[in-house]
């Protein structure tokens, strides 16, 4: 191996984009801000996150309709219009901060949910250089941003002509932009009151609201020759079987743990360098645990195990449609668990790799 700086070309620039790592399973509304993992909430509005691990707030159905995840078991779910100028926004870090005059592409799916007595025609993207926490319910208006510290310049809208009603499909949206240079935080939501939105009638009757599910947010770099540096390793290209169970030798788990380790990268480097020159080929990722623990909680564990490295996969570039990832907790022992170096080996990632052509 030789190392050395070379380019990460297309990675995506968002943290947790298919919103499968949380830290607890949701159990009520509202719950985004304490449950899911590098997301959080600009102002008061109680934007919720949905998970297939939760009976009350799981997938695909739940209060506001029926919705299966597009990548994933996890969406969030807000409302772009609601009585009393009412809003929910979602807000995130990102991984590096933007470079000034670079071109980047911003996209991510939405789906309007079932019980929306409204659409709206536009989706507002707010970048800004510090991170925002403003105590209101309604409209994150031009008012609030004047007093915010830092920059919040880059601020424009997403239109599409069929996304804004579709209540059954996924449908992405997405558009190029010209950095400042000062964006490290994304905000997502409606920053119009309701005079000022352009909305149409579902005539459903139902909530007197527009309330979207969104799913994959991607930042990506349109000018990858020029993206940022990274250090990395510089890997030669490995050859794996396909169609067979392969477990990652170095990616052993501390107990109760789910963090990928720095050890673990370059294995997993590997991966993604052979999946990027074999565009046909999709990965299945399932996580493990020893048995330790009440066997549901070790499930969701496994879970998370497998979740961490399909976000890692998706950082670097490997397309969310080419991954699935699940759980089996304790279930597939590989080592005996009687003994401290057995357990260990049992808190493993497996993944099986399949051409599609």
């Amino acid at each position: 191996m030789v190392f050395g700086t070379h380019l990460l070309v297309g990675q995506n620039l968002i943290k947790n984009s298919s919103f499968e790592l949380f830290e607890n399973c949701p159990i009520k509304l509202g719950n985004l801000k304490d449950d899911l993992i590098d997301w959080d909430t600009p102002t008061l509005g109680s934007t919720d996150y949905f998970n297939a691990c939760s009976q009350a707030m799981g997938t695909p159905k739940n209060f506001n309709g029926e919705q299966p995840a597009e990548f994933g078991v996890g969406y969030v779910g807000l409302y772009l219009y609601a009585p009393d100028d009412y809003r929910e926004y979602i807000q995130a870090q990102l991984i590096s901060t933007l470079q000034k005059d670079k071109k980047y592409k911003l996209s991510f799916y939405v789906s309007l949910a079932e019980k929306s007595d409204f659409a709206v025609k536009e989706f507002g993207i707010l970048f800004t250089e510090t991170p925002i926490q403003i105590e209101t319910r309604k409209v994150l208006s031009k008012m609030h941003l004047s007093k915010v510290q830092g920059d919040v310049s880059n601020h424009f809208e997403i239109r599409y002509s069929d996304f804004y009603s579709d209540d059954v499909a996924w449908v992405k949206v997405e558009k190029e932009f010209v950095a400042n240079g000062t964006e490290q935080y994304l905000i997502i939501g409606n920053f119009k009151d309701n005079k000022r939105t352009n909305i149409s009638e579902t005539k459903r009757r139902a909530t007197q609201g527009s309330y979207y599910y969104l799913d994959m947010v991607s930042l990506v770099s349109q000018e990858g020759e020029k993206n940022m540096q990274v250090t990395k390793t510089k890997l030669s290209e490995k050859d794996f079987s396909l169609n067979t169970v392969n477990t990652f030798k170095s990616l052993l788990f501390e107990f109760d743990r789910f963090e990928i380790s720095q050890n673990s990268k370059s294995e997993l480097m590997e991966i993604v360098s052979y999946l990027n020159s074999n565009s046909a080929v999709s990965i299945s990722i399932t996580g493990h645990t020893d048995n330790v623990g009440e066997i549901s909680y070790n499930l969701e564990l496994s879970k998370k195990r497998a979740a961490a490295v399909a976000k890692f996969l998706l950082e670097q570039g490997v397309e969310a449609n080419r991954i699935a990832h699940d759980g089996y907790g304790s279930s597939g022992p590989l080592k005996t668990n009687k003994t401290i170096d057995g357990r260990h080996e049992n808190r493993r990632v497996e993944f099986i790799l399949t051409n599609n052509d």
